[in-house]
């Protein structure tokens, strides 16, 4: 292009003015998903910059003339982030702050990563890191360093991911060090996607796709695996020697867009200009440049400028109304940050409405400050009390927001980009602990038991918490809105369970974030996690068939939690590499923990680690039972082991705090992660939730194989008749299972934990009539089968040693989980002949 097209680009009005930097301005900081300046909300519109051919005295850098216009052009076509790969003088820092760029700086680790293995370059590695970081420390136009850049896959496969892992971790710190106000990170790729490393700053990944479809799914992928981290796109971009400018400019363009759609914090484009040195030679066999090796803009240039001006979503897009509802009871603690936030979205077409439930401190005083519309009524509970917002909200949508959390200022936007792009009935989007709440806060967002969202992909939800949950008014309205007997927890899950049954899906938004105050003391965590028993209590008793023998449901998508609460998926999972490490996409793929690997996270673990408690207690009786004490002892340590397993993996709280109060915290961590699951056995226990509950149905048949036909003139689907079968079982409230993709039986009916009836249904024609054959049988539980036998044998053996008294205990106690069992499939056997099967015709 002429140089007269590259003027009117630099003066177009489209373009927003800058200014410079100074040292009174505010470091970068990574808050959530987002990087911030201050107040400000930091949107990285970055590009790459270098590496040049090194000058006489190994400079990577062009000339300070040279610098000056290409850093006036970058700010003047909307630019306000540079990425270079090496650490660039103190003069061009100075440079980029006067023309309002912030500068990731490259600290080129990954150079010396192949020789690990050399003691002596590993620890000059460090002092490189060490010395590049002070060179720049603390300089306003420091946007964060990028402790290294693509480390190789054959690398990575020949030390082992750990090692690399380690290292970089090694390196992050002595970056801290220097410079504790900086944002560091690692600029990794598709290849080793697998790398574990969640004590960054910020999440950054160099993608290039040429589809936008691949790009936007494998966009959402990062995202989740960014977690509570902003997360950058380190490079994009296309070749335009290859693919020519016009293709080059219509790839950049959906590249950007998606990835700030996709809520990503920023973009870096690969590359300002064509020059480009690497390896010890120039690169004249690519074109990645929005400006060529003269300086003259392509049509790139333009196409970035334009959607960079778009940021995070274009200004004349049409958006739908939005209601927002913030329920409070004796909230005055924290909802003046809620109401506060809300004062502050970014959103053009919404309302919100204060419901107070009956509060008796000074919510609703605090509430009617601000310019929102208050409700008060009696104490009614929290569903009670989102059902009111729902029928005094005016918008498309309602939006739910508890009133200890407070919204991002964008995040009415993103939930409603998710409605707009999806076709779905609910979004929701992350909760993220507030991070100055303190240690006491700090160590309950690391301990489990909180809101968190259940994901079946990426971008589809199968549950979304209450405190950050969207829906579609008349989806709502169809359900008949919340379940009132939901007083305190649990609404939420069960509107997500029902909208999926009316056939509604539910979408999640990473962006969408909100902040969210965790209980301040370990009081309000046990009463937290009490209340919740008692709402999965009165969930399993409306969603039976939701929930495994065990008492715990049965999640058809993967629970989401904070880095440090995955202490059973930190095993290392097969690493898909290829062929000869071939994987372009090379990913980590973790397998679901076993049944023995979840029992020791369950509440009922305790009644478990009981158990084996009371059978050692009988060794003063009998001797031998003394035995059992090994085992309770494992039962009961177990717990803990694993808590400080994962409280070992808690990210530091403040880096300036002495070490003896780090370990104070995390020994808080592990004893909050042993308290949690009894809170919710004793929640459990309390409203009914027990290992041994029965749901007694009216008839009981003597549990063995029958087979039931019914021959029709009429013919009927066979997936029609399971359909009214599994209806007519349910309305006698048993609780009925289906049959997955690898079963081979249709239905199951259960009774009690010990027990169950299975169901098969087969059809045929012979002689012009349908023919349909059922067939049931019981089906035992082989742990209370195993149970009974060994109580049996240690009964035998105590009678034999002259202990009656201890015989008999252990003879009950072989003798009950038979009994269980068959009660529970006479009961389960009763409920289908009778009421089921002979209502539909079948005959014996």
């Amino acid at each position: 292009m002429h140089t007269n097209a590259r003027v009117a680009q630099i003066t177009s009005p489209e373009i927003p003015a800058t200014s410079g930097l100074s040292s009174e301005h505010l470091r970068a900081s990574g808050k959530g998903k987002f990087i911030w300046a201050g107040e400000e909300k930091f949107y990285v519109r970055g590009v790459t910059y270098g590496p040049f051919r090194p000058g006489p005295e190994g400079d990577v850098y062009r000339d300070r003339k040279t610098v000056e216009r290409d850093f006036a052009q970058m700010a003047a076509n909307g630019f306000n982030a540079v990425r270079t790969y090496d650490v660039p003088p103190r003069w061009l820092l100075d440079a980029a702050g006067r023309h309002g760029l912030r500068v990731m700086v490259g600290l080129q680790g990954e150079q010396r990563a192949s020789f690990l293995d050399n003691k002596k370059v590993a620890r000059i590695s460090r002092e490189l890191v060490r010395n590049k970081v002070r060179a720049c420390a603390n300089h306003p136009a420091i946007l964060s360093y990028v402790i290294a850049n693509e480390i190789p896959a054959p690398i990575v496969r020949w030390l082992g991911a750990r090692r690399v892992e380690k290292f970089l971790e090694e390196l992050y710190w002595i970056g801290k060090a220097e410079d504790p106000e900086g944002l560091f990170c690692y600029a990794n790729y598709p290849t080793t996607e697998y790398l574990d490393l969640p004590f960054l700053d910020l999440f950054c990944f160099n993608v290039y796709l040429e589809s936008p479809s691949s790009y936007e799914a494998y966009l959402a992928r990062l995202q989740n695996l960014a977690g509570h981290r902003p997360f950058l796109m380190a490079e994009v971009g296309l070749d335009s020697l290859r693919n020519g400018e016009v293709a080059q400019s219509e790839t950049l363009d959906w590249q950007i867009r998606a990835a700030f759609a996709a809520g990503c914090a920023g973009t870096f484009v690969f590359a300002w200009t064509d020059d480009w040195y690497s390896r010890g030679r120039d690169v004249d066999d690519w074109a990645f440049g929005l400006t060529d090796r003269a300086g003259d803009p392509k049509l790139a240039l333009q196409a970035v400028r334009k959607a960079f001006a778009a940021v995070p979503f274009p200004r004349h897009r049409s958006w739908p109304g939005i209601s927002v509802v913030v329920c409070s009871f004796n909230g005055s603690r924290t909802i003046r940050d809620c109401l506060e936030g809300l004062t502050r979205l970014q959103y053009p077409n919404y309302e919100v409405i204060v419901v107070d439930d009956g509060s008796t401190d000074q919510t609703t005083s605090i509430a009617r400050g601000y310019p929102f519309r208050v409700i008060s009524t009696e104490n009614r509970g929290l569903s009670a009390a989102r059902n009111t917002g729902l029928e005094a909200a005016s918008g498309e949508i309602v939006a739910y927001i508890d009133d200890d959390a407070s919204p991002d200022p964008d995040w009415l936007t993103y939930l409603a980009a998710t409605f707009q792009e999806g076709n779905f009935a609910g979004v929701g989007g992350p909760n993220i602990p507030f991070p100055n709440d303190g240690p006491i806060a700090w160590c309950i967002a690391n301990a489990p038991g909180g809101p968190t969202h259940v994901l079946l992909s990426d971008t589809e939800a199968e549950h979304i918490p209450g405190c950050n949950m969207a829906f579609r008014k008349s989806i709502l309205q169809a359900i008949g809105g919340f379940d009132s007997q939901f007083r305190v927890a649990g609404d939420d899950v069960d509107a997500c369970w029902r909208i999926q049954r009316h056939g509604g899906k539910l979408g999640f938004s990473p962006a969408a974030m909100v902040w969210h105050h965790t209980r301040g003391s370990v009081k309000a965590y046990w009463k937290q996690q009490l209340g919740y028993g008692k709402a999965e209590a009165l969930l399993e008793r409306k969603w039976p068939e939701k929930y495994n023998t065990a008492g715990q449901p049965t999640w058809a998508g993967r629970v989401y939690t904070n880095e440090i609460l995955r202490a059973l998926e930190r095993r290392r999972g097969r690493i898909y590499q290829g062929t000869f490490g071939s994987a372009a996409y090379a990913r980590l793929y973790f397998p679901p923990p076993g049944v023995l690997a979840s029992i020791p996270l369950m509440p009922e673990w305790y009644l478990i680690s009981a158990g084996f408690a009371a059978l050692s207690a009988l060794g003063y009786a009998w001797e031998p039972l003394q035995f059992a004490a090994l085992p309770a002892i494992l039962a009961l340590g177990l717990p803990p082991a694993l808590a400080a397993f994962n409280a070992r993996r808690a990210h530091v709280f403040r880096a300036s705090m002495r070490p003896s109060k780090h370990l104070k915290l995390r020994a808080l961590i592990v004893c909050l992660h042993v308290i949690q699951p009894l809170a919710r056995l004793i929640g459990h226990l309390n409203h009914g939730l027990t290992p041994w509950r029965w749901r007694c149905p009216s008839n009981l048949s003597f549990p063995r194989s029958r087979i039931f036909w019914l021959a029709s003139q009429e013919w009927r689907d066979s997936t029609e008749r399971l359909l009214e079968l599994e209806a007519n079982l349910r309305a006698t409230g048993a609780i009925v299972r289906r049959g997955n993709d690898f079963d081979h039986w249709d239905l199951e009916i259960t009774a009690g934990t010990l027990g169950h009836v299975r169901i098969l249904m087969a059809e045929e024609f012979a002689e012009g009539k349908q023919l349909v054959r059922v067939r049931t049988w019981p089906r035992l539980c082989l742990g209370g089968l195993a149970l009974s036998m060994l109580f049996a044998a240690l009964s035998c053996a105590a009678a034999f040693d002259h202990a009656p008294v201890t015989a008999a205990i252990l003879g009950i106690f072989a003798v009950l989980p038979v009994t269980f069992m068959v009660r529970d499939c006479a009961a389960a056997s009763g409920t289908a002949t009778a009421c089921a099967l002979v209502q539909m015709g079948f005959k014996e």
